[in-house]
């Protein structure tokens, strides 16, 4: 679960970090009454889950508060589109806070390194940039320290990773309770992402977090009653939002061919064919184990709500999920809703020829394998 960047940094607030002052809005007029009350010049910056949001267009500055009602006006509702983000996210908040003089900036970061098994340290002298982009360009400006779970981050830790990354000796003593708060932040909040970026030396000698963003780990949201609050704002996707309300897995994939499946595994296996096989993945859907007729109903409704699907496969291999009830669901899915794309079905396993037998006289079109399946559903939705 992606926090916005208010409540990363309020959240980083609570740990002691000097953030600079700022509220957040959702209108115009709430923008320019937050500038009259920090009194000062502002930055408006939206809040959507995507990096580049400066050069999308997303973050102006304010000097008075009529210029923070009309940037923010410009900002709000706006479609922010960045390379990583090609379909945009649309900007429904704004935070607006202290604007500060730069001199330098710094990344710092807390995830998880599978490889290891631990939580690692990562810090760069090459601040304000995409962790990914220096990684990729000059790996050797990151410098990663692996955090015992026992001790935590200690001093001697994080003065390695600062001298490791270049950090000049006088920014050692400063920069280490930053990078300790940072790690007491992610641990208490279950994240399993914690970055501050650009941590900044600012003008008046003082180093703050000027941006943050934190990921917390939703399987631990029921011991995070506060966080929990912040699930729904998470999701930026209309459908993915509608499908977390409803209680199913689904992933918005962008593509042609919407995917039904039993199990998480398959139903990958089943986005690889259809890409394998030409065709644009729509979505990831898993039906889970043991579906009745009516949550199969409420998975098509879930697909054919995205415009851009052209056909749906399903995809169903039958161990606790009975194939009959797969057909049933199906069938009362096309009873109550239009649904004018190609369907393709595959069954196997428990009921499958029960759930065929029902399938029988109906536009759906059977296939006997995944590979057959994908490529019928490809050709149609052409």
């Amino acid at each position: 679960m992606k926090l916005h960047e208010y409540q990363a940094k309020q959240i980083l607030r609570d740990f002691g970090l000097p953030v600079p002052q700022g509220e957040v809005a959702s209108s115009p007029e709430g923008a320019k009454a937050i500038a009259e009350r920090l009194g000062k010049p502002v930055v408006v910056k939206a809040q959507v889950h995507m990096g580049g949001r400066g050069k999308a267009g997303g973050i102006k500055l304010a000097n008075t508060p009529d210029e923070a009602y009309a940037v923010a006006k410009e900002i709000l509702g706006k479609r922010l589109i960045s390379p990583q983000n090609p379909d945009g996210l649309i900007a429904e908040q704004v935070l607006v806070e202290e604007a500060v003089a730069i001199e330098k900036e710094y990344y710092i970061g807390i995830t998880v390194d599978r490889t290891t098994q631990h939580n690692v340290l990562m810090v760069s002298l090459q601040g304000g940039m995409d962790i990914e982009e220096v990684a990729a360009t000059h790996p050797e400006a990151i410098a990663t320290v692996a955090i015992d779970p026992l001790l935590g981050l200690t001093d001697y830790m994080a003065r390695e990773a600062l001298y490791g990354a270049g950090f000049d000796h006088s920014l050692i003593r400063p920069m280490t309770p930053i990078l300790q708060a940072l790690y007491r932040a992610y641990v208490a909040c279950d994240a399993n992402l914690a970055e501050i970026n650009p941590c900044a030396l600012i003008s008046d000698g003082r180093i703050i977090p000027a941006d943050a963003k934190i990921t917390i780990d939703e399987n631990a949201l029921y011991r995070q009653k506060r966080l929990a609050s912040y699930h729904e704002e998470s999701i930026e996707d209309p459908i993915e939002a509608e499908a977390q309300k409803r209680g199913i897995a689904y992933v918005r994939l962008g593509g042609t061919v919407g995917i039904i499946g039993n199990g998480a595994g398959l139903v990958m296996c089943t986005v690889d064919e259809v890409a394998r096989a030409g065709g644009r993945p729509a979505n990831f859907l898993d039906i889970g184990g043991g579906a009745k007729a009516d949550r199969v109903r409420e998975a098509v409704e879930i697909v054919m709500m995205d415009p851009s699907v052209k056909g749906l496969l399903f995809n169903i291999f039958g161990g606790i999920t009975r194939g009959d009830e797969v057909a049933k669901g199906i069938l009362e899915a096309l009873q109550t809703m239009e649904v004018k794309v190609p369907i393709v079905v595959r069954l196997a396993g428990t009921h499958a020829e029960e759930g065929l037998e029902l399938l029988k006289g109906t536009p759906l079109i059977p296939a006997s394998t995944m590979q057959e399946a994908a490529q019928k559903i490809v050709e149609l939705a052409r």
